[in-house]
């Protein structure tokens, strides 16, 4: 059995204070740096982020303005064929008349909605483009970041 030398206790007596407290200094200080520098790099994240949503949000709002002004253009169009169709429609004098007439609005009407179809895919996707902007412009902005890391 091995006996422990009364000496080897007390060894923790002869540490010298004042280098414990300057790399304890040192140690604090460097933590206080990183967290200084961690802290800036996420408040400019979230600054970032914010931004980010900000502007999709107004890209969003203006958007769904502008889908909703092309709908309500196109049921005004709607409208106003289906008036003019109905006032052609008291005029008619015989079922052939009729029939003639009715073909012509089903066959204009039909050009009318692929064309007011097509208007609204295309505003949609400028609309998506617009919105999905933003979030592109930091994404790529973040994947840069770290490859500069």
């Amino acid at each position: 059995m091995a006996t422990k030398k009364i000496e080897d206790v007390f060894s923790i007596a002869s540490i010298d204070p004042s280098k414990f407290s300057e790399s304890f200094r040192d140690f604090a200080e460097k933590g206080a740096a990183q967290t200084k520098e961690a802290y800036a790099k996420m408040k400019e994240a979230a600054e970032d982020a914010t931004k980010t949503v900000e502007s999709t949000l107004e890209s969003a709002q203006a958007g769904s303005v502008e889908l909703g002004l092309k709908a309500i253009d196109a049921l005004r169009t709607n409208a106003e064929n289906s008036l003019s169709h109905m006032e052609a429609l008291l005029g008619v004098k015989s079922v052939a008349e009729l029939f003639e007439l009715q073909t012509a609005f089903l066959r204009k009407q039909a050009e009318v909605a692929v064309e007011q179809a097509k208007t609204l895919q295309e505003t949609s996707r400028k609309v998506a483009e617009r919105v999905a902007a933003p979030g592109k412009s930091a994404a790529e902005k973040a994947m840069k970041s770290f490859k500069a890391v």
